[in-house]
């Protein structure tokens, strides 16, 4: 019983804390709570996204210029409980990865013109 008061006020404390904060400034952050991930599915999203920004950096160096191979692998390996569009727009909003996170989006925007044409 102990357990599910302890979950209760954590959640009443979350609830109370995004009163004071913006929460709209921090969309990734609000995803990863409004998904209920646990710390080590962030965890694990975070070592992936470290690991797919020096993969970029790598590939980029060597002189690629095509990165579809990479968003492709990031929509595979996302966690579940995230959608790609909303991950990479909230992670871009935030600034992680800023480099990867516009490569991504050009890809989706350029996907979007071509499909309606």
């Amino acid at each position: 019983m102990k357990n599910i008061r302890m979950d209760h006020s954590s959640s009443f404390h979350i609830r109370l804390i995004s009163k004071i904060i913006d929460i709209d400034q921090y969309p990734f952050i609000k995803m990863i709570i409004e998904k209920n991930m646990t710390e080590e599915e962030y965890e694990e999203l975070m070592e992936f996204l470290s690991d797919l920004n020096l993969t970029y950096k790598q590939q980029k160096e060597e002189g690629l210029i095509d990165f579809t191979s990479l968003l492709i692998q990031f929509a595979g390996m996302l966690n579940e409980k995230l959608d790609p569009d909303e991950t990479i727009l909230a992670l871009k909003k935030e600034g992680y990865y800023p480099s990867l996170m516009s490569e991504f989006t050009r890809i989706i925007n350029d996907w979007s013109k071509y499909r309606r044409k």
